[in-house]
């Protein structure tokens, strides 16, 4: 009989534009059908036994989850040569235990039928789009953009677009980082901007 063997797990740290953040990247997936999952406080983290036992080390200040990664963020008083050995370990440890990652998402995803284009689509946690132009400002967000975002180990979602402007929001190792101002009007802004003539600007909405 053939005996099935657990697949070990592995995670390794990769850092991120943001020197307070550290990406923390296993070897499976993590959070589930393109959800994220980011927590500010212990207070929030209900829905997510791995997210508060982070907590519990001093030195975390935020955690942000999304596909195979947990980005933690640190307090200034540390450095992550101090602390990311540890960190990455206890991750580990706790994912081969096969105890739970998250319970219950801090925000509900957002099915949307979607009556501009010819098929349905599920926008995960972007505002629902109201027109076609807004239906198009999605599809690049998920197709070009989100990729490379949750690549350096954060993620950005569509809030609203108004009189030429879109407003996103970019939250893990992107909130708070000093080259995402940079990032958000050089690289985003302006392919949006290539892609959709009626785009002027694009804003980030605070957390």
């Amino acid at each position: 009989m053939d005996t099935l063997v657990k697949k070990p797990v592995i995670i390794y740290a990769e850092s991120t534009p943001n020197p307070s953040s550290m990406k923390f990247v296993a070897n499976q997936l993590l959070v589930h059908d393109g959800a994220t999952a980011q927590y500010l406080s212990k207070a929030e983290t209900k829905g997510s036994p791995l997210a508060a036992k982070l907590f519990e080390f001093p030195f975390v200040k935020a955690v942000f989850m999304a596909a195979n990664f947990i980005t933690v963020s640190k307090v200034d008083s540390v450095q992550w040569e101090d602390i990311t050995l540890e960190l990455r370990d206890f991750i580990r440890i706790y994912i081969s235990e096969g105890k739970s990652i998250i319970t219950e998402l801090p925000k509900a995803e957002v099915a949307i039928d979607n009556t501009f284009t010819e098929k349905k689509e599920v926008f995960t946690e972007h505002a629902a789009p109201t027109n076609e132009i807004e239906v198009k400002i999605i599809e690049i967000l998920e197709q070009y953009i989100r990729p490379a975002v949750e690549g350096d180990g954060g993620s950005i979602t569509f809030k609203g677009f108004a009189e030429g402007i879109v407003t996103v929001q970019m939250r893990g190792a992107c909130s708070g980082c000093p080259s995402s101002t940079l990032t958000l009007k050089a690289g985003i802004e302006g392919l949006l901007k290539r892609m959709i003539p009626d785009v002027k600007e694009v804003v980030s909405e605070a957390m």
